[in-house]
């Protein structure tokens, strides 16, 4: 039995939640150099394999980096270039769409007036309430934006160090442990690098399907900016429960705001449940992996807690991190039980319950003798 179990429960929880309260304010508080060097560490992992062929090509290791990082960074260029030229197209029809929305909401006023008897000053006030509550989002979206700089900056240097130095951290990990314990540790390394590599290019190949699915999808239905549409509801789609209804709450607006009639957002809907659907039953089990499942209510809080912490970047970062939790953790012996809560496996019985059914029958075996 591990020596913290000896201690009062009400001594381990308090420790547990001074733990939890001193890290999270030491995370609120770096934020500006651990974002990126979480955006770092997760592009690190999903360019070690091409640096690790490099070197086995007889390829010299800064070499090996500079080029596997060369290649990341044209890749995420390329994206971010077709999303800025898509979002500049959008923008120089924003008058546009801007006259139509309020012409449809001039409409949707006046027969909340006429059939519900809602004042007119009742949703004035209504709607400046809504707009003062936006204010602050539109607000921590652009202070996002200008931390992307920071992170632009940071993130190759970041990236390339931590693959340079990649043996030196992981014979500090070996060295921390007992040295009888150097064949488990190297295991344990051996499958949480494996399994990780595996989930976030995983998670890599779900985004890019997802993301062709709703482009083909509101390119069908003749939506409006379905490229970037498509793309940034693969994006949200990170975020579990908001970020899918986000994802169709986009094409739904602009929809209502080009076209005519209610067929085309019918059709959305319609697309996306069956995205979604799909999605879920089939792409994350079988490219991301069922083993790395995150249950609802973990997802949400963790969401909730990621952008807390850390704002939108925190919310993204969050799922990738607690997968990988969840992947130490069920490698390891004395934490497999936060595995299990972290993962979507529901037990089918309460532990006891059998050993109480048993001493029951016991009992009233003895009585009928």
């Amino acid at each position: 039995m591990p020596v913290f179990k000896k201690y009062p429960f009400y001594l381990r929880a308090t420790v547990i939640l001074l733990g939890l309260i001193l890290c999270s304010y030491a995370l609120a508080n770096l934020r500006g150099i651990l974002i990126p060097f979480s955006f770092a560490l997760f592009l690190a992992i999903l360019l070690n394999p091409l640096v690790d062929r490099l070197m086995a090509w007889k390829v010299p290791k800064v070499l090996s980096i500079t080029l596997a990082l060369i290649a990341g960074i044209v890749v995420i260029a390329g994206i971010w270039y077709f999303l800025a030229t898509q979002m500049m197209h959008f923008t120089d029809q924003l008058p546009l769409l801007r006259k139509k929305f309020g012409e449809l909401l001039a409409k949707l006023q006046a027969t909340l007036t006429k059939d519900f008897n809602v004042p007119m000053a009742k949703q004035n006030q209504y709607l400046g309430e809504a707009e003062a509550s936006i204010k602050p989002l539109v607000g921590q979206l652009l202070g996002t934006v200008a931390g992307t700089l920071t992170t632009a900056t940071l993130l190759p240097v970041y990236t390339f160090l931590l693959l340079y130095y990649k043996t030196l951290l992981v014979n500090f990990i070996y060295e921390i442990f007992a040295e009888e314990n150097a064949n488990e540790v190297a295991t344990v390394l051996r499958q949480v690098k494996g399994a990780i590599q595996s989930y976030m290019v995983g998670l890599l190949l779900e985004g890019l399907i997802v993301a062709s699915l709703n482009t083909l999808a509101l390119v069908l239905l003749g939506v409006p900016y379905a490229v970037l549409l498509g793309v940034l509801g693969a994006l949200l789609n990170v975020l579990p429960f908001i970020g899918g209804l986000l994802a169709i709450f986009l094409p739904l607006l602009v929809a209502t705001i080009t076209k005519d009639g209610f067929g085309t957002q019918v059709g959305i809907i319609i697309s996306y449940i069956v995205i979604q659907f799909t999605d879920n039953h089939f792409l994350i089990p079988y490219i991301v992996s069922s083993k790395v499942k995150i249950n609802a209510l973990i997802s949400i809080l963790v969401v909730l807690l990621g952008g807390a912490v850390w704002g939108i970047s925190g919310m993204f970062l969050s799922i990738p991190f607690i997968g990988i939790l969840k992947i130490i953790f069920d490698r390891i012996d004395e934490l497999k039980p936060w595995g299990k809560l972290l993962g979507d496996e529901i037990p089918t019985r309460l532990p006891g319950r059998r050993r109480i059914s048993l001493k029951r029958k016991t009992v009233k075996q003895s009585g009928a003798g």
